[in-house]
């Protein structure tokens, strides 16, 4: 069989996913499964990425290194812009299907845990609420005690000569990274002296940064439509989101902007 638009891209049987389950259906709800849809394919394409950076970084490949995160921080503008297209639902069109949703809550998207695991945001307790044996339970138990990106970025500084502790190499990658003072003072020597890799640091800040505006255009766009209420699932809907705003990813490399 020949191949063409339709069959190399599934569109028939993409275009068949979006099942709505209001009654009439309300009009609304096709908008909001579609962009939660989307969101999915996105995630899928940054863990892509990421995983390739990682792999960049691992055989030194900086150009090829920079260009993922340059996409992948684009790929996070993109995310962001499309929660412009949610926010034009009303509260009330939103209330008009909201109880048809029952449990399901963003919380329990895999994909998004995945992309916190891989970006050092990860625990046991969301793995546990995973099936036992099953692919997602699989995925997280693998990435748990895997280098974050953040370790690989700081494995490649080492592997070109950089002075970063032993202890940070070697750390328990379950734990939460903590800000190094060693890592600082090798982060202000590239920028000092290493304008090719001073670029790529602001790389990894700009995807940093990408996150956090994420972060804050989702918290917003859930106290707009549900205000102070719980999420679906019985989340703390927009409580919980602030709290995860302020923390960094990579915090030396935010650190050393009052060094400057």
């Amino acid at each position: 069989m020949a191949v063409t638009y339709a069959n190399y891209l599934k569109t028939k049987e993409l275009l068949e996913l979006q099942t709505p389950l209001s009654e009439g259906p309300e009009h609304d709800e096709m908008l909001f499964i579609i962009i939660h849809q989307v969101h999915e394919l996105w995630f899928k394409q940054i863990i892509h990425e990421l995983l390739r950076l990682q792999q960049n970084l691992a055989e030194k490949k900086i150009h090829e290194a920079r260009h993922n995160l340059n996409r992948v921080r684009t790929i996070l503008k993109t995310i962001v812009s499309q929660v412009d297209i949610l926010e034009t639902m009303t509260p009330l069109s939103f209330r008009s299907f909201r109880d048809r949703l029952e449990s399901a809550s963003g919380f329990q998207s895999v994909q998004f845990r995945e992309l916190e695991f891989m970006m050092g945001k990860r625990s046991q307790r969301a793995i546990d609420m995973q099936k036992e044996g099953s692919p997602a339970h699989q995925s997280l138990s693998r990435l748990y005690t895997s280098p974050t990106v953040y370790d690989s970025f700081l494995q490649y500084l080492a592997s070109i000569g950089m002075d970063i502790p032993q202890e940070v190499l070697e750390r328990d990658f379950t734990e939460k990274y903590e800000a190094h003072e060693k890592v600082q003072e090798a982060v202000l020597k590239i920028y000092n002296e290493d304008p090719l890799h001073a670029y790529l640091l602001e790389c990894m800040v700009d995807v940093d940064e990408g996150f956090q505006e994420w972060r804050y255009r989702h918290v917003k766009m859930v106290e707009r439509t549900i205000g102070t209420k719980s999420g679906t699932g019985g989340s703390d809907g927009a409580a919980y989101l602030w709290s995860t705003i302020r923390p960094t990813y990579f915090p030396d490399l935010w650190a050393v902007r009052s060094s400057f």
